[in-house]
């Protein structure tokens, strides 16, 4: 198995990871409008309702980490990161993932891990409402999702070590592209030459002239 294979392999676990915690989306808002109902035709509001609520969107919004890591859709200063050669942009990635994120990725999944045995030794409870349900399987969430962001993450690595050899960014388990040329180029960050930037707007230029004219014609037939 190539590079390229493992790569696409850990992209695709983090993907599927991502997909599969996003179906808690319909399962959140279900809850929610069966709560609404409940609450304000009925007048039978649920205790623990707040808690389950959190505990729904907090479990989506860690499980989904690792895959918006592998799309490269993490907000980032693309502003100056696209203009930059793709070598450039390896080794900035290269420099911040082993400075900073490896060491809080570590820091969370370590702490999560404890956090959640803490959790489990006590049949932990939520005290935010009286008879509150459990939540320390909800905290073992926290060292999981933080396990998935580093598998991510050390795949981020080894494409940026490729980028430095070969200058060539490796290639991404595709999932849903942007349809807009500027959106998509800042979205995945590439580096675009000066031939390219100026035909592109060599071509804007014609785009405007031509509809400047049209409009134009428009104006004189009126």
């Amino acid at each position: 198995m190539n590079v390229q294979s493992v790569l696409h392999t850990i992209d695709g676990i983090s993907t599927w990871v991502g997909k599969a915690a996003a179906w808690l989306i319909i399962l959140l808002m279900t809850v929610v409008c069966i709560e609404v109902f409940k609450r304000y035709i009925l007048n039978a509001p649920t205790a623990w309702i707040f808690d389950a609520d959190n505990m729904m969107y907090g479990t989506l919004f860690m499980l989904c980490g690792a895959y918006t890591l592998a799309q490269n859709a993490h907000v980032r200063g693309d502003f100056l990161y696209s203009s930059m050669r793709p070598r450039t942009q390896a080794g900035l990635d290269l420099v911040l993932y082993i400075v900073f994120f490896i060491p809080g990725i570590a820091a969370l999944i370590y702490a999560g891990a404890d956090y959640a045995a803490d959790s489990w030794r006590i049949a932990e409870h939520s005290n935010v409402t009286a008879n509150g349900p459990p939540v320390y399987h909800f905290k073992t969430v926290i060292p999981i999702a933080g396990a998935l962001v580093m598998l991510q993450g050390i795949a981020e690595i080894v494409r940026a070590v490729v980028c430095l050899k070969t200058g060539v960014w490796p290639s991404r388990l595709a999932d849903v592209a942007e349809t807009d040329v500027i959106e998509e180029q800042l979205a995945h960050s590439e580096y675009v030459d000066e031939e390219s930037r100026k035909i592109a707007i060599e071509r804007a230029k014609e785009i405007d002239e031509t509809a400047r004219q049209r409009g134009m014609g428009g104006d004189l037939n009126t």
